[in-house]
């Protein structure tokens, strides 16, 4: 699929907000319930570092296939090019960090 600068309109989230946002570099907030996902998606140019500041959420990456369940005060870095997807790992909304550089953003959904 083609990579797009703006997947505000891809996933449906509880909440989202954007920090800190400069050529380069950002800082989004989320907030997804129990049945929300952020999907399959890669980028071609930045890390995604996560920070969960409630709640907790699994970050699910191919290649190699792995499984990361973060909690509050937690974070994980997923490396430019390595597919994830974002699931709540709880049973109420969870709110989390990215941070997203440095580089050009781009969201390139896997189909």
């Amino acid at each position: 699929m083609k990579a797009v600068t703006d997947a505000s309109g891809l996933y449906e989230v509880e909440r989202r907000a954007y920090h800190a946002a400069r050529p380069g570099f950002r800082i989004a907030e989320l907030q997804i319930s129990p049945k929300q996902k952020v999907p399959w998606h890669y980028h071609n140019n930045v890390h995604d570092t996560f920070y969960v500041v409630s709640g907790a959420i699994r970050i699910f990456l191919q290649h190699p296939k792995e499984e990361v369940r973060l909690t509050p005060g937690q974070t994980y870095s997923v490396p430019p090019k390595r597919p994830h997807l974002v699931t709540n790992a709880g049973d109420s909304s969870a709110v989390f960090l990215v941070l997203q550089g440095i580089g050009e953003y781009d969201f390139v959904p896997l189909t």
